[in-house]
């Protein structure tokens, strides 16, 4: 499985020896100090159940190339239902503020794109968080719908 590389951070696809460690909250000299976040144990825990996300279209480490620390975890839930698929993402709050889950969504979007089976990556985001939504319009997504509670985007 190949990483993806930013200007500024490398996604690599989480392994068998990552996911143990988070869930064992065995701390690696190569995390944050925040890492992981709540929503990074969240996918570990699915991935241990989940063996099939270990591929290289399911969740990446979010690592900032600077450091060479784990900062995050985004994905594609897979597979595509209809040629779409959703993306998920999260940065540990010491890197908020930075574009890195722009720059790390709209990576992970194009590379999704790039497949035959894919024609648009969606997320749904919570109206009570806006920084959500700007990560997704600064990774090239549009709006697309709304109800009471979400705000739904794609990138086509």
């Amino acid at each position: 499985m190949t990483d993806l590389v930013t200007e500024r951070l490398i996604l690599r696809p989480w392994d068998a020896l990552s996911v143990k460690a988070v869930l064992e909250a065995d701390r690696q000299p190569t995390w944050a100090a925040d890492f992981p976040a709540e929503g990074d144990t969240v996918i570990a825990g699915v991935i241990a159940s989940t063996p099939e996300w270990l591929s290289p279209f399911g969740h990446r480490l979010i690592i900032e190339r600077a450091t060479s620390e784990v900062v995050g975890s985004l994905g594609l839930f897979w597979p595509p239902s209809d040629g779409r698929v959703e993306i998920g993402y999260g940065v540990v709050a010491s890197r908020q503020g930075r574009g890195y889950a722009s720059e790390a969504a709209a990576a992970l979007a194009s590379y999704a794109l790039s497949l035959e089976d894919v024609h648009t990556v969606h997320a749904s985001v919570e109206r009570t968080n806006p920084a959500s939504a700007r990560v997704l319009e600064k990774a090239g997504f549009s709006h697309s719908g709304s109800t009471e509670e979400l705000l739904s985007y794609e990138r086509r």
